[in-house]
């Protein structure tokens, strides 16, 4: 069983800055992604940016240039610096861990970001 714990959402202004993090605990293969999704009201869940064990990085284009994810591979911690925030980027945020080894994929609780003056 893998948990994870998120935290670091909340109301900001547009322009403003966030930072979430995700800490795994568990049966966590050393070889995984870690990342975040969100999901808007009435939209699919989406792809944020998510980073492999390895280091490689994968981000979706409306992030670009804003958002910044890191891990620390010791503490099995992920992290999505938010800059810059728009309207648009108000959603719930779910952290992501997938086991390259066997497929198995494990989602956080959430955890709401609203951008608004």
């Amino acid at each position: 069983q893998v948990q994870l714990v998120e935290s670091g959402g909340g109301l900001v202004q547009p322009g403003g800055s966030l930072r979430l993090s995700c800490a795994a605990s568990g049966s966590i293969s050393s070889i995984n992604t870690m990342g975040w999704y969100r999901q808007a009201p009435g939209k699919q869940r989406e792809l944020v940016a998510i980073k492999t064990s390895g280091g490689n990085t994968a981000s979706a284009d409306s992030v670009k240039g804003r958002f910044t994810i890191s891990r620390d591979n010791a503490k099995n911690t992920v992290y999505l610096q938010m800059n810059s925030l728009k309207p648009e980027d108000t959603a719930v945020y779910y952290c992501h861990v997938k086991n390259l080894r066997n497929g198995q994929a494990y989602w956080g609780q959430g955890t709401q970001v609203t951008v608004s003056s």
